[in-house]
């Protein structure tokens, strides 16, 4: 009989026998069932009692049972994009780092509209001639780190960091400086609902606070500072993730882009999809008010070249970097990755 099928009664027996003999095994020894204790889904739970204790009940029918050794532990549930990004499952350790959005560099990446409208002012007091080119190098370094988790992992502190440089690498004539760079910490905690929601798994909730910055004085200065929302459902190789924010607004004199919220918008959702080792992700944001967004879509390859993938980027609209929150551009670049958004 499958561990689904079991009458409530013999589920509520089976729990208690594991925990009797958890308690009577010897110190190195693992009962069948113990690591589905500390799991707090039900359903993952009762999955994870099948496996283990129905696997060995039907072995003791005449069926092979499955070699479980201390060294081979069974997941406490099936493998899920989130969970595998979040450290959902109770084998992750309380505090780690870990990748967190894509760590990429573009070799070239071209816009069909340069934006030179910031620099003006010091383009007329320093270099007349200054010009940048259509074509630069991009990249992203990020990372995030869980300070720490309650004891099933659904609950996480995390704090998290990423910049994202625009290198005029092919400007030899005004040596190579960097247009833009954006920087952007964040603290939040998540927690995983475990809830089946309209056909989707929803295993994300992130709440917390950002702050972005270009770190560059006037006139090209650019910050920001936002409290956040985050939901993640899934789908077997299908993701959606959904953030929403609210702007903290800061006085007259010290704010250098008192309009962005008018091309940035509130909030912005990305769909994932991963497709034989190949990730695709489409990205959506604006202001339907103002009638001003931004839509990316990226795809990172399988492994080329160790843990190197290639990854091409297509963005469209407003906001790409910070310095071009009011400037509507399209651009397109490729080059390598270490890793995708989940």
């Amino acid at each position: 009989m499958a561990g689904a099928d079991w009458p409530p009664g013999i589920r509520a027996a089976l729990v208690a026998v594991v925990g009797l003999a958890a308690l009577g095994r010897p110190a190195l020894a693992a009962a069948p069932g113990e690591t589905c204790l500390a799991i707090a889904d039900d359903a993952d739970r009762l999955a994870c009692f099948d496996r283990e204790i129905g696997g060995a009940a039907r072995g003791a029918a005449g069926s092979e049972p499955a070699a479980v050794t201390a060294d081979e532990p069974v997941p406490a549930r099936p493998a899920s994009l989130i969970d595998e990004a979040w450290g959902f499952t109770p084998e992750t350790r309380d505090q780690y780092v870990r990748l967190y959005q894509p760590n990429y560099l573009l070799l070239g990446r071209y816009t069909d509209e340069v934006n030179l409208e910031p620099y003006q002012e010091l383009f007329d007091a320093f270099a007349p001639d200054y010009d940048f080119e259509n074509v630069e190098a991009k990249f992203q370094l990020s990372f995030k780190a869980r300070l720490a988790a309650t004891e099933d992992h659904r609950w996480g502190l995390w704090f998290a960091y990423t910049q994202q440089s625009h290198w005029q690498v092919y400007s030899g004539d005004i040596s190579r400086p960097f247009r833009e760079t954006n920087y952007m910490p964040e603290a939040f905690v998540s927690f995983r609902p475990g809830k089946e929601l309209g056909g989707f798994r929803w295993n994300l909730l992130n709440a917390g606070y950002n702050h972005q910055s270009n770190g560059r004085a006037d006139p090209i200065s650019r910050s920001w500072d936002r409290l956040f929302v985050e939901a993640g459902l899934e789908r077997d190789n299908l993701a959606l993730i959904a953030r929403v924010w609210a702007r903290l607004e800061e006085s007259d004199d010290d704010d250098d882009n008192p309009d962005i919220v008018d091309y940035l918008g509130y909030g912005q959702l990305t769909a994932l999809y991963r497709w034989r080792d190949n990730t695709f992700t489409l990205m959506g944001r604006g202001n339907v008010g103002e009638g001003q967004g931004a839509a990316q879509f990226t795809w990172t390859s399988r492994p080329v070249l160790g843990p190197l993938r290639l990854h091409f980027q297509l963005f469209t609209g407003y906001g790409e970097s910070l310095i071009d929150y009011d400037f509507n551009q399209t651009t397109v670049g490729l080059g390598v990755t270490l890793n995708s958004m989940l």
